[in-house]
C-alpha cells in the first residue's frame, strides 16, 4: 500500500523539506500552494486553462458549495472532479472557517489589521452540536454539525478534507480559545467517526487550534497528533501581525509528527510562503492571488517587494510586460498599459489576465522553491528573495521561470 507522503529530501540548514502527497487523482509535490477555487471554480479561469499553466491541486470551499449548487448534485457528477472537470487533486476545507469569519472576522483579516469591520455577521449559535448560520444566499436557517459536514465533503468527492472546527479570532479571551479548542478535539473524534462508517477513502486532516496561547497550541497539536488522520493543519487565529504568526506557526509546526504533511489555513503572501517552508509547512492556500489580480496587484520580480500595482498613472503609456523575466502567456503577450486600461474600464479580460499571471507566479514560485530544497540551495534562493537583485540568478540557475 502507497503512503500517504514520502519526504524526498530535507534542507540541512533548516525544516524545509520537499515531498510527494499521493492522491487519488495524482501525485502532489510539497511544498506548494492550492490555488483556491471557492465555488468549484477559480474566478475567471477554467479548468483547463489552469492545467496550462501547471497548478498542481486546487481547493475548494464546503460551506459554499453547500449552500449553492448543494452537495447532491455535485454528486450526480461524479463529485467535483467532473462536475468542473478537474483531473487533479483537490482539498475542501470543513465550512467551519466560513460560518465563523462571517462571525467574527477572518484571520489574515485580523494580520492585516482590518479586524471585523464591514463583516455582515450571520452566524446565529455555536454549540455542542454544531454551528446555526443564516445562508447569505437567502436568509435560510442552516446547522453544520461535524457529520453533515464530512458528510459533504464526501459527497463532493475531494481527495483531502478537513476536520470541522472552529476558526476562534484574535481578539476572544484565553478561556473561550481553550474551550473552543476542546470543542473542536470532540468534533474531531465525531468527524473521525463518521468518517469511518463512510468507509472514505478521502485523507482527512485535523486541525490545531489554540490561537495565540502556547500551553494550548501545544495541547491541542498533541491531541491532533494522536488521531488517525493523514494530515494535519495548522488553523486558528495566529497573532496580530506576521511576527506573531510567524512564531506561533513555528511552535506548533516543530510539536507535530514528522511522517505526516502539515497545510497552513489561509497564508499566502511570498515572504510568508519562505518563512512557512523553512519552519517545514508542506502545502499553503490563500485566496490572495487571484483576489489582488481584480484589484490590480500583480506579482512582479521588476517590482519592490514583488508587488506592481498596475492600476497606477506611471503605468498608462508602458509598453513593457507586467514582469520580462515571466514566461506566462499574458507577459508575452499584452503591456502594463492595455492591462491598466482594461481594469481601469472594468473589462472582465483585465481579471482575468490578471489572475492568470498571478496564479503562474505564485505556482512557479513554489516550484521554484521546492526544486531549491532538492537542489541544496534552499537558503541561497531565501538570500536571493530578500535580495531582490540577484533572485533571477537563483531562478537561472534552476531553471524556471
Amino acid at each position: 500500500m502507497t503512503k500517504f507522503f514520502t519526504i524526498e529530501k530535507k534542507d540541512h540548514k533548516s525544516s524545509a523539506r520537499a515531498g510527494v502527497i499521493h492522491t487519488l487523482h495524482g501525485d502532489l509535490p510539497t511544498p506548494t500552494i492550492m490555488i483556491v477555487g471557492t465555488k468549484g471554480t477559480v474566478k475567471g479561469i477554467s479548468s483547463e486553462e489552469l492545467k496550462t499553466i501547471n497548478v498542481p491541486v486546487v481547493l475548494c470551499n464546503t460551506y459554499h458549495l453547500f449552500l449553492s449548487p448543494g452537495e447532491n448534485l455535485v454528486a450526480d457528477f461524479g463529485g467535483l472532479h467532473g462536475f468542473m472537470n478537474w483531473s487533479g487533486p483537490i482539498f475542501t476545507d470543513s465550512g467551519g472557517f466560513q460560518i465563523f469569519s462571517m462571525g467574527h472576522g477572518t484571520v489574515s483579516d485580523e494580520i492585516k489589521g482590518k479586524g471585523n469591520r464591514h463583516i455582515q455577521k450571520t452566524l446565529l449559535e455555536i454549540s455542542e452540536h454544531g454551528a446555526k448560520f443564516k445562508s447569505y444566499l437567502n436568509g435560510d436557517i442552516k446547522l453544520l454539525t461535524p457529520e453533515k459536514s464530512i458528510e459533504i465533503q464526501h459527497k463532493l468527492g475531494a481527495d483531502m478534507i478537513a476536520a470541522f472546527d472552529e476558526c476562534t479570532p484574535f481578539h476572544v479571551d484565553k478561556f473561550y480559545t481553550q474551550r473552543s479548542m476542546e470543542m473542536t478535539h470532540r468534533w474531531l473524534l465525531r468527524c473521525i467517526k463518521k468518517h469511518q462508517k463512510l468507509n472514505s477513502s478521502q485523507a482527512l486532516f485535523g486541525i490545531v487550534q489554540g490561537g495565540i496561547y502556547q500551553d494550548l497550541r501545544k495541547k491541542s497539536a498533541n491531541f491532533i497528533s494522536k488521531q488517525n488522520t493523514k494530515g494535519i493543519c495548522i488553523g486558528g487565529s495566529l497573532g496580530q501581525d506576521k511576527t506573531q504568526m510567524r512564531a506561533i506557526v513555528s511552535y506548533t509546526k516543530q510539536l507535530l509528527p514528522p511522517e505526516k504533511p502539515v497545510h497552513l489555513l489561509g497564508i499566502g503572501d511570498l515572504d510568508d510562503l519562505i518563512a512557512g517552508v523553512e519552519m517545514g509547512i508542506d502545502t499553503f492556500d490563500c485566496v490572495s492571488p487571484t483576489r489582488n489580480a481584480r484589484h490590480g496587484l500583480l506579482f512582479s520580480t521588476q517590482s519592490k517587494n514583488f508587488k506592481l500595482s498596475i492600476t497606477s498613472s506611471i503605468f498608462k503609456n508602458d509598453h513593457c510586460p507586467i514582469d520580462e523575466n515571466c514566461c506566462c502567456k499574458v507577459c508575452q503577450n499584452y503591456s502594463r498599459a492595455y492591462l491598466r486600461y482594461l481594469l481601469k474600464a472594468k473589462e472582465i479580460l483585465g481579471v482575468i489576465l490578471c489572475s492568470h499571471h498571478n496564479i503562474h507566479f505564485i505556482t512557479n514560485f513554489m516550484h521554484l522553491m521546492r526544486k531549491s530544497i532538492l537542489q541544496d540551495c534552499f537558503q541561497e534562493f531565501k538570500i536571493a528573495f530578500q535580495n531582490q537583485d540577484n533572485f533571477q540568478k537563483i531562478c537561472q540557475k534552476l531553471k524556471t521561470l
